[in-house]
């Protein structure tokens, strides 16, 4: 038989009043810790501060890009600088938000390029519709808004041409007396996979697989909300043996290019310099004359933007450019 011990209370003071609460009260202080927070439920006459920051958190929670919240938020505060944070969302009506877009134009004092005022619309709507949405406020002052969204020029590629004078100026850095192997190796994988410079520099070596009949490479992303971007892409193998040379050369420790992006932005200049190029050739434009050259072989355009690694909203302007990029002239 077990026999408990029991303890002695207290005259007067029963086990209930000394059995400790399960959660601590909310305001209590002492023993149990800070007091808990009290988030403040948002309503129409919530201030325009209030709102903006529990719009924050939503683009945490929805995964929004670090570049977007950046944005978005810096582009709330311009207008509650305007309009002030004080003032209730209920009260925000078109005419208020027409009124700072033109303090933008025109009164603020600071230049406002045709694509920061776009993204600004953007925020705007973004915002108010997501107030709209979600029953804070009856109707979407911004939903009025003219958006004429500022679209970028038509980016830079190299014809054909162009690309047998730079290929042939690669070729030539890897015979004696000095060869190097590293002009080769950049230019080719750029223009057979279309990487982005960043993806480009975070290869490591253990992301290339030369086991399949097509070797691959590995483009990966450390933060979690690009891994969307991650994706498997097949070179040639005719590339393997140049691929030796450089390692052989150059002695990588973890990464394919253990040099800074600088670096590789010289090789690719000295390489237009050589090849006689009217322009200097970047990562972006070899990109971009990677992904015409696909489009107009006929690569079909879901697998072409899986290989970009783009969103489908983001591929819809992509392909509109390459349309017009690929198909000769009128």
């Amino acid at each position: 038989m077990i026999y408990v011990k029991r303890s002695k209370l207290r005259k007067g003071v029963s086990m209930a009043d000394k059995q400790m609460p399960l959660f601590p009260q909310r305001g209590a202080k002492g023993q149990y810790g800070p007091p808990v927070a009290q988030t403040q439920a948002l309503t129409a006459d919530s201030s325009l501060a209030h709102a903006a920051s529990a719009y924050y958190d939503h683009m945490l929670r929805q995964g929004f890009s670090e570049h977007t919240i950046k944005a978005f938020a810096g582009d709330l505060r311009l207008l509650q600088k305007y309009i002030g944070p004080s003032t209730p969302v209920k009260k925000i009506g078109t005419k208020n938000l027409n009124d700072f877009l033109t303090w933008l134009l025109h009164y603020r004092g600071v230049p406002c390029s045709p694509k920061s005022y776009a993204r600004r619309v953007t925020t705007l709507k973004s915002f108010f519709g997501w107030l709209s949405s979600i029953k804070i406020i009856p109707t979407d002052p911004a939903a009025a808004l003219v958006h004429a969204r500022a679209r970028a020029p038509l980016p830079q590629y190299l014809t054909d041409d162009q690309v047998e004078k730079l290929l042939n100026a690669a070729e030539e850095k890897l015979q004696p007396p000095k060869p190097d192997p590293r002009p080769y190796l950049l230019v080719h994988l750029l223009l057979q996979t279309g990487i982005k410079k960043a993806e480009c520099m975070n290869i490591a070596l253990t992301d290339i697989d030369r086991s399949t009949a097509e070797p691959t490479v590995l483009i990966r992303y450390s933060n979690p909300r690009m891994q969307h971007k991650e994706r498997k892409l097949a070179f040639a193998r005719e590339l393997l043996p140049v691929l030796d040379q450089y390692l052989e050369k150059y002695q990588p420790k973890e990464r394919l290019f253990e040099c800074t992006p600088r670096n590789l932005e010289y090789v690719l200049a000295d390489l237009s310099e050589q090849a006689d190029l009217p322009v200097q050739v970047s990562f972006e434009m070899l990109r971009w004359t990677s992904a015409v050259r696909d489009y107009r072989d006929g690569m079909d355009e879901d697998h072409l933007r899986q290989k970009m690694g783009l969103s489908k909203i983001t591929w819809r302007e992509t392909v509109a450019k390459l349309e017009k990029l690929a198909k000769p002239g009128l």
